[in-house]
């Protein structure tokens, strides 16, 4: 997972909860061709396995078109047979040594909170980026865990690992984040849920 200190695609764009209108992969493949989006995740927590397969062949196509990696949320077995470039785990799902054994040598990224405990554990069992987070309040999800840009550059200091920075980032905040080191931003209401801006120019905006 290569990443340099002028990385132009800091974007880890994060799906909406939900996906039914076709709109969406129109949208989808107008934000992947901006050239600012390295990730893309699907997250879709109260979907079924099936709508999750259908769905998720639909944005393979769309991010290998655009070279962006595609990773599947929570589920390693899943991102098996999607055939996706790899996974992000939560600290309630399978085990990075478990997802290790399924996924290969697919990226495996894993949510560290505020934690530096977190994130050295996740280091030490072979995590290829860390998440933090929540920085910021948050629409998308309800926020137990809130980071800081002090624990950012703590974190900085004990690994090479990207950091993917979390929670409530828009227009008014994420540059503090990329200034502070984080390698990417993860964002998910102010693309998909923003009464101001359509989801192409709101990523526009983040320069």
């Amino acid at each position: 997972m290569r990443h340099n200190e002028t990385n132009n695609k800091f974007v880890y764009l994060i799906s909406p909860n939900k996906i039914k209108e076709e709109s969406f992969y129109n949208n989808l493949a107008l934000i992947l061709n901006s050239g600012k989006i390295s990730f893309f995740q699907l997250r879709l927590k109260k979907e079924t396995n099936s709508n999750k397969l259908i769905i998720g062949r639909k944005i393979k196509r769309i991010c290998k078109k655009y070279k962006v990696k595609f990773l599947i949320n929570d589920d390693p077995q899943l991102a098996k047979k999607l055939n996706a470039d790899g996974c992000h785990l939560g600290q309630k799902d399978m085990d990075l040594i478990k997802a290790r054994k399924i996924l290969k040598n697919k990226i495996i990224g894993i949510t560290c909170h505020n934690s530096i405990n977190l994130a050295k554990s996740a280091i030490e069992a072979g995590a290829d980026y860390l998440a933090l987070g929540a920085f910021y309040a948050s629409k998308t999800k309800m926020v137990k865990y809130r980071a800081t840009l002090p624990m950012l550059k703590s974190v900085k200091k004990i690994t090479s690992l990207p950091i993917v920075a979390i929670g409530g980032i828009k227009l008014n905040n994420y540059k503090k984040l990329l200034l502070n080191k984080a390698n990417f931003l993860a964002i998910s209401g102010y693309i998909w849920n923003n009464k101001k801006y359509k989801p192409l120019e709101a990523i526009k905006k983040l320069k």
